[in-house]
């Protein structure tokens, strides 16, 4: 069962979340909240498995909160839940630790798919972002001085698309190899950046400045 707290200061908001989450039965709707300072009273208390967080809060807000909560309590897997289509943002939730940003015009089974993404340890940024989240600049040269060591054309492909949320057989189908030949690539990226799980990977491609702003 995945444990799940929500915050969001509208009511009417906290009460369709409320009404999804109890109508799946491998969620637990453990607490809610309406402020940011509460959030964060309420997640210390409950630990959370997934925190469905919105960005505006009356009086801390949600990119604040994810600062407090990741730095504090970092199992805890924070879904930004927001109204909000904005790269700054995005970003910079994701770098502060953020395993998930999703607009609230999402379906509800779409919301559902992003809490399961996010709690398998896997990073999820709402389909209509995505496509804008990261670019791989022509020349490879300007990231060796921010790489243990340099990475080569194809490894930054595939650094790419496993930021764009592919999984190996998509890489493998996008650069005509064989799903071996990508899972390769991936562990050779996670030899020289000396991180393993997809959200790290596509934290490190946001450090890296792979993002157009």
């Amino acid at each position: 069962m995945i444990k799940v707290l929500i915050a969001d200061d509208h009511a009417v908001v906290r009460a369709g979340l409320r009404a999804l989450i109890k109508s799946e039965p491998s969620l637990e709707l453990i607490g809610e909240a309406s402020g940011g300072h509460e959030t964060i009273e309420l997640v210390n208390k409950h630990k959370p498995d997934i925190l469905v967080l919105d960005i505006s809060m009356p009086d801390l807000d949600g990119i604040a909160v994810t600062k407090s909560i990741t730095s504090e309590l970092p199992d805890v897997r924070i879904l930004i839940l927001t109204l909000h289509e904005d790269k700054a943002l995005l970003r910079e939730a994701l770098k502060l630790g953020a395993s998930g940003y999703i607009l609230k015009r999402a379906a509800e089974t779409e919301l559902i798919t992003a809490i399961q993404v996010v709690m398998r340890g896997d990073m999820y940024v709402d389909p209509s972002l995505v496509h804008t989240l990261v670019e791989i600049p022509e020349k490879s040269d300007n990231l060796i001085p921010h790489t243990r060591e340099s990475l080569t054309p194809r490894e930054l492909e595939v650094l790419r698309l496993i930021a764009l949320g592919y999984t190996n057989r998509q890489i493998g189908e996008e650069l005509s190899i064989s799903v071996r030949t990508a899972e390769g690539h991936r562990a050779n990226l996670s030899d020289k950046l000396g991180i393993s799980s997809r959200v790290e990977l596509v934290r490190y491609a946001l450090e890296l400045g792979l993002i157009d702003t």
